[in-house]
């Protein structure tokens, strides 16, 4: 209960910062981003009342999360339960089709509210995921498996086509999030170790390249006084720092081996190959768009000739130099050397496939036999 408290008060101040201090249709897309919380809060909240009274008539009346999850639950009304707490966590993550309040919220922000937003409050949605849906909820879970594996399929490839095709900074970043929250579900409804260990690993990786992304983004967009794309030409000959950032956070994004997020693309992929071999290699189409949609616009925005009016631009100061240094170390780090998160998402991985009642697909071995 008191998650669901929390859950809702994040909404409070993300809420105030989008329609108090951002910019555009600042006031449409905070009450777009509230009203889709709060109809998904509304469903999580119906839940929890549900599975309260349900304990209350087999153990006594509680709220701890592991004498819930010793509840015997007819399979309809687990269903009902699961899809309550599901739907809330969609919204949040976002997973199609219940994105559609990111964009513009995304678009509407401030750069550090973006960070906020997407690289840790919508961190919460993929959470629960784990620790409600998929523990609380093991048969309605795997009952809902394929259908959430294809929505998370779905929101690869149409979040990586969309973002293909933007010519807003902001809303490519927020479309290529959409994709990579894509990635997230894929891992932890793969229902494998590795998948779950991938997509753990994944909330931590993205929060990093997204809040580089967005941090380097705004600092583009507060030189230059424009979001589109094509107006940032020509910066790495006059911001050359700038643009390096912007650069490797992109390479980041798009899974370059030797950064954070090629490994754990690389965990959910090979964890979902083991169980549902078509969604990966599907999936796998998303890393070949990611190519598309970060190399064009650094091409466009970073090279070629200078657009007019960039050539006095200033280069990052100390003070931006000091506050981006970290977020790059750990995509550098994380990516040459993930053994340490690794370490201790693996286990927990692990217990939450078994809380479920899966356990890892047998290897195959010579021959293609089991």
């Amino acid at each position: 209960f008191l998650f669901y408290v929390l859950f809702e008060a994040m909404l409070i101040p993300v809420y105030f910062l989008i329609g108090g201090y951002g910019t555009g249709a600042r006031q449409a897309a905070a009450v777009k981003f509230l009203l889709y919380s709060l109809f998904g809060g509304l469903l999580m909240l119906a839940s929890i009342i549900g599975i309260y009274v349900i304990s209350g008539n087999q153990i006594g009346h509680t709220f701890d999360i592991e004498s819930l999850s010793t509840l015997t639950i007819d399979s309809r009304t687990e269903n009902f339960l699961f899809l309550g707490f599901f739907i809330a966590f969609a919204i949040k993550a976002p997973l199609w089709p219940l994105h559609t309040w990111l964009p513009d919220a995304a678009k509407s922000a401030t750069p550090g509210t973006s960070v906020l937003l997407l690289g840790v409050l919508d961190k919460v949605g993929t959470f629960g995921m784990i620790r409600y849906c998929v523990e609380l909820f093991p048969d309605a879970a795997k009952t809902f498996t394929p259908l959430i594996i294809t929505l998370s399929v779905i929101s690869i490839l149409y979040g990586a086509f969309l973002a293909i095709g933007q010519k807003d900074i902001k809303g490519l970043i927020a479309f290529t999030s959409i994709s990579h929250f894509g990635f997230i579900t894929l891992g932890i409804f793969a229902m494998t170790s590795q998948g779950n260990s991938g997509a753990t690993l994944y909330m931590l990786n993205h929060g990093f390249s997204t809040a580089a992304l967005f941090l380097t983004a705004g600092w583009m967009i507060a030189r230059r006084g424009s979001s589109t794309i094509a107006d940032f030409g020509g910066l790495q000959r006059v911001t050359p720092i700038l643009a390096w950032t912007f650069f490797i956070a992109g390479l980041s994004s798009l899974a370059l081996p030797g950064l954070s997020s090629f490994v754990s693309e690389f965990l959910v992929l090979v964890g979902t190959y083991t169980r549902y071999p078509v969604a990966a290699v599907l999936g796998t189409f998303g890393i070949i768009l990611a190519a598309l949609y970060i190399l064009i616009p650094v091409q466009k925005s970073l090279h070629g000739p200078t657009t007019p009016g960039n050539e006095n631009l200033p280069d990052l100061n100390a003070r931006e130099i000091f506050a981006i240094a970290p977020v790059i170390a750990l995509i550098i780090g994380l990516g040459l050397y993930p053994k340490p998160a690794l370490d201790l998402i693996n286990p927990a991985a692990q217990e939450t496939i078994t809380k479920a009642g899966f356990s890892d697909p047998a290897p195959l071995v010579e021959g293609g036999r089991k």
